[in-house]
């Protein structure tokens, strides 16, 4: 690498990529890099740009421009939509652009996520397999038409190619909502994905909801937490000291939740704040499954443990008790939109 790293971060206005941006903003290393975001906004745009990073407009859909800002980056942080292939396959063309220049690899952090290891339980029990990411060859066991492995694989091919070093990162169910500078300064979103969903359809149905009997598992990790397993795998990958490729995802869960826990502590919580009928969650029904066949996803199971995440010095602090004390304030939170 160069004297100055060029670092680029895709998703930098998101959840997860904007607590990452942050804590990359404070890291020992920020004095050295330059920090480049795409955004949509331009008013977001001049926000970054007041605080040290080159924003760049535009989005994941401008696969020109992202392959040339990823063929001018030493390190990459793509935090953007995990299942997005033709932006994926931008980024890797710019990163073989890169080393065909420099006879340098660089370095790729993708944003992957648990959700690749769900089944079609619909809330009726949870299975038993738990996925450990030291284990490679349970790994691969994963078929190719899971959810987000079709990504995965491109990265993880790449770095087999040699003309790039990957990591992927697999959050599970990320959770509270971020506070920080970015959020300050109306650059980064604050909320996380998952739970709000599952908010939004019992205001929307005026009661709390489950699926199935709620019997299915989850892990779950706090943003804080998610956001600092980055940085501690950014600083491995400096020293030397980080699994790639086949040998380089990282899951991120401090711990695991029954999906009844969580919709009771949300039927609980609207039913406090005058908007859900009972205490009670109830079971969404096959008409509002027809509706929005989404809502299936929040009945899957999908159960790991972060082994290599902890072996490099990974501590998250935040547990399951962090998680359901945390839904009250995220209802109030969409309730003041």
């Amino acid at each position: 690498m160069s004297a100055t790293t060029n670092v680029f971060i895709t998703g930098a206005t998101g959840y997860i990529g904007g607590a990452v941006l942050e804590l990359l903003l404070e890291h020992p290393t920020s004095s050295s890099s330059q920090f480049t975001a795409l955004v949509r906004s331009p008013e977001k745009a001049q926000k970054l740009e007041a605080i040290g990073v080159h924003a760049v407009v535009g989005s994941n859909s401008d696969l020109d421009k992202l392959e040339q800002l990823a063929s001018e980056s030493d390190v990459i942080f793509a935090c953007a939509d995990a299942d997005d292939e033709p932006a994926t396959k931008a980024i890797l063309a710019g990163l073989k652009n890169h080393y065909k220049s420099t006879g340098t690899a660089p370095i790729l952090i993708h944003t992957s996520g648990t959700g690749v290891l769900t089944d079609k339980a619909a809330g009726k029990y949870a299975y038993d397999t738990i996925y450990d990411d030291t284990d490679v060859e349970q790994l691969e066991t994963l078929p190719d038409t899971q959810l987000h492995r079709n990504v995965d694989l491109l990265v993880i091919e790449a770095d087999k190619q040699g003309y790039a070093r990957t990591h992927i990162v697999l959050p599970s169910t990320i959770y509270a909502l971020a506070t920080g500078k970015l959020v300050q300064l109306g650059i980064q979103n604050p909320k996380s994905r998952q739970i709000p969903y599952l908010i939004r359809i019992g205001l929307k149905r005026g009661q709390g909801a489950i699926l199935g009997e709620g019997k299915n598992r989850w892990p779950n990790v706090h943003i804080d937490d998610i956001a600092s397993l980055y940085i501690v795998l950014y600083e491995a990958i400096l020293a030397g000291k980080a699994g790639h490729g086949r040998e380089g995802l990282y899951f991120g869960e401090n711990g695991e939740h029954l999906l009844y826990d969580v919709s009771k502590a949300v039927a609980e919580a609207l039913y406090e704040l005058g908007k859900g009928r009972s205490p009670e969650p109830t079971m969404v029904t096959e008409e509002e499954l027809k509706v929005d066949p989404r809502t299936i996803y929040l009945g899957t199971n999908s159960r790991c443990r972060a082994s290599r995440a902890r072996a490099l010095g990974w501590k998250p602090k935040y547990t399951t008790k962090d998680l359901l004390a945390s839904i009250k304030p995220e209802v109030e939170a969409i309730l003041k939109e």
